[in-house]
Formats: structure tokens, sequence, C-alpha cells
């Protein structure tokens, strides 16, 4: 495993941000077990975890106005450095006006222990919940969380409430969970009234 300290990453138009490498999950599809980095980026395994001043210093040597949208994504679950994430935002939001997303595994409440939803309000532009399956017990074989509570349930929730705090959420699926198991997806989604994305498995979206 190689490590650097790459905390932020391009993708085409977009700036990804890597401000964490901690997960609950061990999701069968992650990228994480198949390699250090995406789109050839650097490692994306952190030698340390970064505070704010490193965050910022990195951000400092980008044209954040330049970018179509920055997003929190990287090797591990933005929510598990809430408060750092949302200095994170901030810190972007007084440079520029670009779109923010967060590309969540929808957990940030069972990881944070209270309600999360209100404090994205004005930060995030856009969550993306990876919803990864259409039920409880398919969720559970796909995410293995670590929490011994309902997770499929508690993201729902999420989802839920962070759409009267966040102009945009969607839910996302990788295509590779097949078309019977999109279209279950997809009328979960409905049912909430979210929409669903369906993206190919590409390492680092």
């Amino acid at each position: 495993m190689k490590k650097a300290m790459t905390i932020s990453y391009e993708i085409g138009d977009s700036l990804y941000l890597n401000i964490t490498n901690k997960c609950p999950c061990a999701c069968t599809f992650c990228i994480r077990g198949n390699g250090d980095s995406a789109y050839g980026s650097e490692p994306l395994w952190l030698e340390h975890q970064p505070n704010i001043n490193e965050i910022k210093a990195d951000l400092d040597k980008r044209k954040l106005e330049g970018y179509k949208e920055i997003v929190f994504c990287g090797y591990g679950e933005p929510t598990c450095e809430l408060e750092l994430l949302k200095q994170t935002a901030e810190y972007i939001r007084s440079r520029c006006k670009t779109s923010i997303r967060l590309n969540t595994n929808g957990l940030g409440e069972l990881i944070n222990e209270r309600s999360i939803s209100k404090e994205l309000s004005g930060l995030i532009d856009c969550v993306s919940i990876s919803l990864n399956a259409s039920d409880k017990e398919s969720y559970d074989k796909v995410t293995r969380p670590s929490f011994k509570t309902d997770c499929f349930a508690a993201m729902l929730k999420f989802a839920s409430e962070v759409k009267s705090y966040v102009p945009r959420v969607m839910f996302t699926v990788v295509d590779i969970i097949g078309e019977e198991e999109t279209a279950r997806s997809k009328a979960l989604a409905d049912s909430i009234g979210i929409e669903l994305r369906v993206r190919a498995y590409i390492a680092g979206e």
C-alpha cells in the first residue's frame, strides 16, 4: 500500500477532495480494494489525517473557480470528519462560488451520533448517497457496515431529511448490481422522491 498526502485530485473538469481514509463500511465493490489511486492520481491512502490548515494550503494551490464542481470523495467517508468537512466547505465558499458535492454512504448520523442534515445547509449544493441495494438484506451483503443497527434504514432516513437542507439529493448504484436490482432500486428512490443515478463501475466516481 503506497501512501501520500493527496488531499485534492482532478477528474475531468472537477476537483475531488480526499479528506480522510476512515470508513465504517467495507463495500464489496470499493475501489480501495483494487489499488492505491483513482484515475491516475497520486496514492489516496493518506500518510496521516490532514488538518484544516493542511487542506487550506492544498486548496490554495488550485484555481477553485475554474472547476465545474468540487467533490468530497476520496478513499474514505467524508462525514467521518464532519467538522473538517464543514470547515473545508466554508473555506471553499469564501474563495469561490463553485458547486460543492458530497459523496457519502449516508451513515453520517450513525457516525456522529446526531442528526447532521441541517449542518450541511448553505455549505453543500448536492449530496450523492450510495444506495447500493433496494432492501436491507442486499444492502448489508454489499455494504458490510460495522454498525450493528439497521444501517439501511438510517441511510434512507438521512436521505429523506437532507432534502430539506440541500438543493439537490440523489442516490447512486453501481451498474454491476444488475438490471433487476437496479429497477428495484429505482422504484425505491422514486417512492422517496429522490433521483437515482446508475454509474458505471469506474474507479474515482
